[in-house]
């Protein structure tokens, strides 16, 4: 039987479903269905959804879970939490989920029962947590470590700098954490010019230790380092630590394995936030608080598991969005954190989301040609973006469906400004369901919104460590149910590929049959490939 969802009959009735809905307007559906809140929503350990400003019915969900039980999304997430090799392309089980499991779970992956090796990882780091902030480690001159500088690119620097932005609050007191991924080297420079060599502590986070950013990056510090303590090559182990699998490649860089924090090949780069990655957080907020951001996440697998398909929140927010997506035809969808801190959650998603579920090709090695996959996800905190691209999204000839976020409690003294904070995001969802008739625009067409645009509200109790553990889970169940349904891999990447290959051809003077427009640019910037 194919695995093409388009060729599935569940299909087929969604396509005359939304048909059939194409006269509904989410205010008419608010007249008929006035208990839709109650509904169209759920909460899950303090975390709340209201998805009832979606253009949906009763009838519209209960055809899109049994699209998702005919994709058998049900049978691949336990095949996922079981360490079933569902990263086909590059062979692999995909465990992230492991990481945030206790330590008497069993897990086994190619033979191998995994939780021993993630709890002695979980262990080491807050040994060495505890050692960096109590003083007993020290750098080469013997002062106490205050800056930890992260080296990192994609999933090694987006997930630790968005939980670090977002647990402010919870930052250890004397110690500052920054960031370093792009190899534009005003980002090194920055960073550099912003610590005290005696007191930096450098985390080199690379699987492979030989990614061409990361290691320019981090040989850049060495050498920075190495020239403000008087050449001491000794000061290298006391200054950086890796996150790594490559023992040799680590050792040859002058880090002692001891100082190594290890991973697997089933962590994915941009799920790898809750294993050795996630270094930084721990130090930045202390570890008993990582724990609670892995404890946080481990809850919502834990619903994502058991939940009813009709009750199970990351599989009813994936469906929407395959309705958006793919049968009433919104290939964008925004992220507005109503939460200045959460400011890096949209470029997160991004990297969850387009490098997850932005394939061409399915599982089965065939072009996709019947259907579409991934929306295009962007975003910024409102209220800034109100003033900004909310335009578009509320006159723009372009429907784009909407996830506000907001915290229920805020983490500051200043309330009214958090009410005032709420009220606009809360008027923002009804505005864009409601719309402005001519009518009651005064007869200004200018003034006129269509309305019926899609929003899903997602309200956190608080934003503190468990909560933001789940909302960030949240997520990948949902995008894992996308892939799932889309019928592609989500956990392979091989579309950040060829520009790199590229860049280093161009680099070694291999460039062949160069194009024009190639070797224009090349000239024109005073380069010389090789």
């Amino acid at each position: 039987m194919s695995n093409n969802p388009a060729l599935k009959k569940e299909w087929k009735v969604l396509e005359q479903h939304a048909r059939e809905m194409s006269g509904q307007t989410l205010r008419g559906l608010f007249v008929q269905e006035p208990g839709r809140f109650s509904q169209f929503s759920l909460s899950v350990d303090g975390l709340f959804a209201d998805y009832s400003k979606n253009n949906i019915t009763a009838e519209t969900l209960r055809l899109l879970l049994a699209l998702a039980s005919a994709q058998k999304v049900t049978d691949w997430r336990d095949r996922t939490f079981a360490g079933g090799v569902i990263n086909t392309t590059e062979n692999r089980a995909v465990l992230h989920t492991a990481l945030r499991r206790g330590a008497n779970d069993t897990v086994v992956a190619d033979g191998e029962n995994v939780m021993p090796f993630v709890h002695d990882v979980l262990n080491r780091m807050a040994d060495f947590c505890a050692r960096v902030h109590d003083g007993s480690w020290t750098g080469h001159t013997g002062k106490k470590i205050r800056h930890i500088v992260n080296i990192g690119i994609g999933g090694s620097d987006l997930g630790p700098q968005m939980v670090m932005s977002a647990l402010k609050p919870y930052a250890v007191k004397g110690v500052s954490v920054h960031f370093v991924s792009n190899v534009d080297g005003a980002d090194i420079h920055d960073a550099l010019s912003a610590v005290d060599p005696e007191e930096t502590l450098f985390i080199v986070a690379s699987k492979t230790f030989t990614t061409q950013e990361t290691m320019t990056n981090a040989n850049t510090a060495k050498t920075w380092l190495l020239q403000r303590l008087g050449g001491d090559a000794a000061a290298v182990e006391k200054h950086f630590v890796a996150l790594s699998t490559n023992e040799r490649a680590v050792r040859d860089f002058g880090i002692s394995p001891a100082n190594m924090f290890s991973f697997r090949d089933w962590v994915g780069g941009r799920y790898s936030l809750w294993s050795a990655i996630g270094l930084s957080v721990a130090l930045g907020v202390g570890f008993k608080n990582f724990r609670a951001l892995l404890d946080g996440a481990r809850a919502m697998d834990a619903h994502f598991q058991t939940a009813p398909l009709e009750k199970n929140l990351p599989v009813i927010l994936g469906m929407i969005g395959i309705w958006n997506r793919n049968f009433l035809n919104r290939s964008v969808q925004a992220v507005i954190p109503y939460d200045k801190r959460l400011g890096r959650f949209p470029a997160y998603l991004q990297q969850m989301d387009m490098e997850s579920n932005g394939k061409g090709v399915d599982r089965d090695g065939h072009l996709i040609t019947e259907y579409e996959t991934g929306a295009t996800v962007f975003g910024e905190p409102g209220t800034d973006s109100q003033h900004s691209f909310f335009q578009k999204i509320h006159q723009g000839t372009d429907v784009i469906p909407v996830d506000f976020i907001a915290a229920k409690q805020a983490d500051h003294p200043y309330g009214h400004h958090h009410t005032l904070l709420l009220n606009n995001m809360i008027a923002q969802g009804q505005a864009l369901m409601s719309g402005r008739t001519l009518d009651e625009a005064g007869g200004d067409p200018n003034r006129i919104f269509s309305g019926n645009r899609p929003s899903t509200t997602i309200i956190l109790d608080r934003l503190d460590p468990h909560h933001l553990g789940m909302l960030i889970a949240l997520y990948e169940h949902k995008v894992f149910v996308q892939g799932i349904v889309w019928n592609i891999n989500s956990f392979d990447q091989f579309g950040v590929e060829l520009g790199k290959e590229m860049a280093k051809n161009i680099e070694a003077g291999h460039t062949g049959q160069m194009d024009s427009s190639t070797a224009g640019l090349i000239t024109h910037l005073g380069m010389k490939a090789g």
